[in-house]
């Protein structure tokens, strides 16, 4: 059975990973990128506490052995369902069961000038290119006198109070109060912000109210001003507006407030419900198709009782899903009877700063804050990492911040864009 997977991330990975080395099964992952990368900490990268290479690892290597499981560079574009082809910008490739792990975008909602001017927080390019953004506008206001004009490249506003929010606003606050006052004298007594913008009546939404207040007393002990019930309506002119009448003068709008899944033509329009969400049943099958799956955030299922309005898009569903969906078709393959998907909420954490976390255990009801919840949250993140080696290395930056307060990744490295021109011939002497 050939078996062709869009998507590298949790689902799509877990998936392939589940159906290795089975001899039923011919797989290919498709993948724009050729690794594999942990999202929950890309905002790690974007501050220059760790390096891609930490949170990523090249899907042959990983796959390295596996005879059954081929990779395939390159990006879907449309289906052709009577064909049972794959359409990619590069080629095409014929299926039998086709798998959307494709997970999901920025949404910037509309707004163009946002969408122009911000910087997203969703893929590692995205982390990289807000590193550089950010190191060059800290050298760059070095340069001015004028405390009006520098105050626009210090401050940073953040849209989102989701986790990736939460948790980039305690690092630049931190940031801000120790690597700033060390490495630029210039600007030590600038006066400068950072915002945490959101437009709910609290932070983490789908948390408990406990850690809802911890988060916020912790981040406003840390010097975030946080500003809930009200959201970004534009960025223009080094200005941040927002729904309450205010503005704030700042360069840096980072866009951590919404997440939205790509329609591919070929897939009937029917089959999509909000966010572009692809409407699946209670196997993951999209509804109006006949062989064509879809898992993670991409996907949008209803039939779980415990979770009627669809599952949270976060990486246990993607993980979980994509197992099951590997059982599935092991049954498929025998024809057995194809079990429904059960999420199991294992619980949701946050990190706040230095020693500064939350965590919400669902059963039995429990809630951690503060050192516990920290070291937690550092463990199960370590042990999600692809590798090995992942590990060691996030595992040694981090000691190497936590007892330095300090971190040595903080180089501007941005490929060359002047366009090179043969050197002159030397002139003959006379």
């Amino acid at each position: 059975m050939k078996i062709v997977i869009i998507g590298g991330g949790f689902a799509g990975l877990n998936l392939a990973n589940e159906l290795a080395d089975n001899k039923n099964f011919e797989i290919t992952l498709v993948d724009k990128n050729n690794y594999n990368f942990f999202p929950p900490l890309i905002y790690q990268v974007a501050t220059a506490y760790l390096e891609p290479s930490s949170i990523s690892y090249p899907f042959r290597k990983y796959f390295r052995g596996k005879e059954n499981v081929h990779f395939r560079m390159g990006e879907m574009v449309a289906v052709k369902a009577d064909e049972n082809i794959a359409v990619l910008h590069n080629g095409e490739l014929p299926y039998d069961i086709l798998v959307f792990a494709t997970g999901a975008e920025t949404n910037y909602f509309g707004m163009e000038n946002v969408m122009k001017n911000a910087i997203p927080m969703k893929t590692l390019n995205d982390a990289l290119e807000m590193r550089n953004k950010l190191l060059q506008r800290m050298e760059k206001a070095t340069r001015f006198s004028n405390s009006r004009e520098r105050r626009k490249y210090m401050n940073i506003v953040v849209a989102g109070g989701g986790p990736t929010g939460v948790e980039v606003s305690g690092m630049f606050a931190e940031m801000r109060k120790g690597i700033l006052r060390k490495e630029y004298p210039e600007l030590a007594t600038s006066v400068s912000n950072v915002y945490l913008v959101d437009g709910a009546d609290a932070l983490l939404a789908p948390m408990s109210k406990d850690s809802q207040k911890d988060t916020y007393d912790a981040l406003t002990k840390l010097g975030v001003v946080v500003k809930l019930n009200c959201r970004v309506t534009d960025f223009k002119d080094d200005t941040v507006y927002l729904s309450n009448g205010e503005s704030i003068q700042s360069k840096n709008l980072i866009w951590a407030a919404g997440v939205a899944c790509r329609a591919f033509d070929g897939i009937p329009q029917e089959s999509f419900g909000r966010a572009k969400r692809m409407i699946v049943d209670g196997q993951n099958k999209v509804v109006n198709t006949s062989n064509i799956y879809a898992i993670g955030d991409t996907c949008y299922m209803d039939s779980d009782k415990d979770w009627p309005h669809g599952h949270p898009q976060v990486a246990q569903v993607a993980i979980q899903q994509g197992k099951h969906l590997a059982k599935n078709l092991k049954r498929m393959v025998k024809n057995e009877p194809l079990t429904p998907f059960k999420y199991k909420d294992k619980g949701s954490m946050a990190i706040i700063g230095k020693n500064k976390a939350v965590v919400d255990l669902p059963s039995p009801k429990l809630h951690f804050k503060g050192i516990i919840a920290w070291m937690m949250w550092l463990f199960i993140h370590l042990m999600s990492l692809l590798t090995y080696r992942n590990r060691l290395i996030t595992f040694w930056n981090w000691m190497v911040s936590y007892f330095s307060w300090d971190q040595p990744l903080r180089m501007i490295i941005r490929p060359e864009k002047k366009q090179r021109t043969a050197p002159e011939a030397p002139k003959a002497q006379s």
